[in-house]
């Protein structure tokens, strides 16, 4: 069984094993895979592919005969077209809740740095400022507390029900809007709008579906408190960008915190790189070594039973 993975440096940079996935067949690993051309070239074996990135669409699949399995390595698996996958009797499987830990603890550590500022502060100190201040303490940005702020979230999965937890013990009030109210948990269910005019956060945990993509436009921004921040750690096409920006320049909102952008990595002119308090990381949420190390083991089992004739978390 010859096994291809075509983009495995952000998995694994060298801190994880292939040791499993070696155990079903031959393993050609390649860090990064640039181009369609190249993508097709080093596929032309492949019977299994692991691939996190990389775009497998109906003229890459078709140069493929020998393939059987794409093997996600990660939950979203929009960058497959598992409809001619399908056609052509390939699989294609993902790996689902790897991440709710990572992710939901990057949620917050976003929040934090908005309230506490830490970043700002330690290179304040490291600029000197401490040395040369006429009083023992300082703020250069206000600090604020989170006991009491609404934390709105918007996708009430795992990540989102995990990130609930945490505000939760951070003394936060807990808003959420879903497709439908979750059972048990109704009381905090709000419809969008009122989510939006209450909460002082509101973070995103939705996928980028065709009723989503775009939803944080204008008038969306327009509905939030002027003192409240945007969180996003889920898909850079939920936001309007142009929007997002001229909201934050504008002081519609107080600011934003975003772990993921429309086009990764982004083009130089992206308006969010230079828009008015706007914290950006490099979609690195889900890259906590415990997380990838679950991906990994997910990716074997997917494997192991495909071959096994039990396929698991197919998505197509």
């Amino acid at each position: 069984m010859n096994i291809v993975v075509t983009d495995a440096f952000t998995l694994n940079p060298g801190d994880l094993s292939w040791s499993g996935i070696k155990n079903h067949g031959s393993l050609t690993i390649y860090d990064r895979t640039t181009s369609d051309k190249l993508l097709i070239e080093r596929c032309e074996i492949a019977e299994v592919i692991i691939t996190n990135k990389n775009t497998f669409n109906k003229e890459i699949l078709s140069e493929l005969p020998n393939l059987k399995l794409i093997a996600v390595a990660a939950t979203g698996y929009n960058i497959i077209d598992t409809k001619y996958a399908r056609e052509r009797g390939i699989a294609v499987c993902n790996v689902p809740d790897y991440g709710t830990d990572s992710v939901a603890q990057h949620t917050f550590a976003l929040i934090l740095e908005i309230s506490n500022q830490v970043g700002l502060h330690n290179e304040s100190v490291h600029n000197d400022e401490w040395i040369n201040a006429i009083d023992w303490c300082y703020i250069k940005k206000p600090i604020s507390e989170l006991s009491g702020k609404t934390l709105g979230i918007i996708g009430y999965g795992k990540i989102g029900q995990k990130t609930a937890e945490i505000g939760k013990a951070f003394g936060m009030k807990i808003k959420y809007h879903n497709s439908k109210p979750i059972i048990g948990n109704e009381n905090d269910y709000l419809p969008l709008v009122n989510l939006l005019n209450v909460s002082d956060f509101i973070s995103l945990h939705c996928p980028a579906k065709p009723e989503s993509i775009g939803m944080v436009n204008l008038g969306f921004l327009k509905l939030m408190k002027n003192n409240a921040y945007l969180i996003n750690t889920s898909r850079g096409q939920l936001i309007n960008e142009n929007d997002l920006a001229f909201a934050l320049n504008e002081n519609i909102i107080a600011g934003a915190a975003l772990d993921v952008l429309l086009t990764e990595p982004p083009a130089k002119n992206n308006p969010l790189l230079k828009a008015k308090n706007c914290i950006i990381t490099p979609h690195n949420a889900w890259q906590a070594k415990e997380a990838r190390e679950r991906i990994m083991l997910q990716l074997e089992k997917n494997i192991s039973s495909f071959l096994h004739g039990n396929p698991i978390n197919i998505v197509n």
